[in-house]
């Protein structure tokens, strides 16, 4: 599991970014936007850089706006990976940080949710997150929905063990999951039929480019919310 690409683009990470508020579910402490009142969630599994990224809490906050709570926990427990941090490669930090230990940790957080009353939860991946995505939706027990954005590590095997509707947004320009990758992922679930899907790549644009767009490049920022739309239409379609 390597690849600088996965780590483009670092956000400045900021603990008091977003509208909501974080709080512990599950065991983990979370950034939570919108009512716990509401019947349906979206659990955000981050990148590699984690839950104060301002981006990913703005789109939590986007979606919570839409009618959902919107819940980001802290899957890496305070410790985003820092590419200033020679001593300490993306490869040394992905063993510190595994895939299978945040799909683990997941469960007790959609546990909690349910507790909370809500009915139906949709998982949205971004990078390392959509690992982890990918794996809960190997089953209906735990999420409803799935969304990967540009993801990392995930095979095509991951994708044809998948139970739930699923959504993969791609970029054109991503050697985690170039777009040769992507048309074997939508061959595996075009041979499941009884499995809703919707595959897309985004051309011009690059690995991580959801959650890790500059303000002011004002053609990645369009296709990122054209990304954005095209998640929550997901989850509205399946989860709502």
């Amino acid at each position: 599991m390597s690849g600088p690409q996965c780590c483009e683009n670092p956000p400045a990470l900021n603990p008091s970014s977003g509208t909501g508020h974080v709080e512990e579910i599950g065991g983990l402490k979370s950034y939570v936007s919108g009512t716990s009142d509401c019947k349906f969630a979206v659990l955000f599994i981050s990148d590699v850089y984690g839950f104060e990224a301002p981006n990913l809490r703005k789109l939590a906050d986007k979606v919570a706006s839409a009618g959902y709570y919107a819940v980001v926990p802290d899957f890496l427990h305070g410790d985003p990976y820092n590419p200033e941090n020679t001593e300490r490669p993306i490869q040394a930090w992905i063993k510190d940080h595994g895939t299978d230990k945040g799909c683990e940790e997941a469960k007790p957080v959609i546990e909690s949710l349910k507790q909370k009353g809500i009915s139906k939860i949709g998982a949205v991946g971004f990078c390392w997150g959509a690992k982890v995505v990918v794996q809960l939706a190997q089953t209906d027990e735990y999420i409803q929905a799935a969304a990967l954005l540009h993801p990392s590590f995930v095979t095509v095997d991951d994708i044809k063990g998948v139970k739930v509707p699923i959504t993969v947004l791609g970029a054109e320009v991503d050697h985690m999951s170039p777009p040769e990758l992507m048309k074997q992922f939508e061959e595996a679930l075009n041979a499941k039929p009884e499995v809703d899907k919707f595959i897309k790549i985004f051309p011009g644009v690059s690995h991580g480019w959801t959650v890790r767009y500059k303000p002011e490049d004002a053609a990645v920022v369009k296709a990122a919310e054209e990304a954005h739309q095209d998640m929550l239409g997901w989850f509205q379609k399946h989860i709502k």
